[in-house]
């Protein structure tokens, strides 16, 4: 299936434009990866279907107008959501250099002037507090909101690429969470909508 079916089948709302950079994006990402082994993603079928992961929460969320993606890796979810959302500011933090040097690549060739990559872990980052903090297999919930703690206020939103283990990891927050869980497959989103 194209990848322009695949995300009209999800029911997610996305300007022609931005299908056509995820098309070269994910190319893109599929001729860097044999080379560079960036994802286990190794075919363009498994590239749309991360990318689709990525979108997915556009389903149910609100769009926010910064956005910090922790670890983002070859892009998965941050890169793909900077596409998404061509008005939001996105700061993508990813420590290793061979991915940074792909995000960089990626963002000039696709053309996504509201990104920005930070070559650096997120501890490091500094930035007024962004309206959305995501996060795909990168570690356990508690500490992704300790890490991102300086970055974040009473309005943040965050969104965690999570698998079956989230549960567990939502017991662990000791502060009480406003939070819904949108599970789609063997994925598990988790969406905090505020902390006390």
């Amino acid at each position: 299936m194209s990848l322009k079916k695949s995300i009209m089948a999800e029911g997610i709302d996305l300007l022609e434009n931005s299908i056509e950079q995820l098309e070269k994006f994910a190319s893109l990402l599929h001729e860097w990866n044999r080379v560079h082994n960036l994802t286990g993603a190794k075919s363009i079928d498994a590239i749309y279907a991360n990318i689709i992961d990525s979108l997915y929460p556009l389903t149910f969320m609100e769009k926010p107008s910064s956005l910090l993606d922790v670890g983002t890796g070859a892009g998965f979810p941050g890169l793909v959501l900077a596409i998404a959302l061509p008005d939001t500011e996105v700061v993508l933090a990813e420590p290793l250099k061979k991915r940074v040097s792909f995000l960089k690549y990626a963002a000039i060739d696709v053309g996504i002037p509201n990104v920005k990559v930070e070559a650096k872990r997120v501890e490091q980052v500094t930035h007024a507090p962004f309206g959305l903090i995501s996060s795909r297999a990168v570690t356990n919930t508690k500490l992704l909101l300790d890490l991102t703690a300086h970055l974040s206020d009473a309005y943040t939103r965050y969104l965690f690429y999570k698998g079956s283990r989230v549960f567990d990891e939502i017991d662990d927050v000791q502060h009480q969470l406003d939070y819904d869980i949108v599970q789609k497959n063997q994925r598990n989103y988790l969406y905090i909508k505020g902390c006390a």
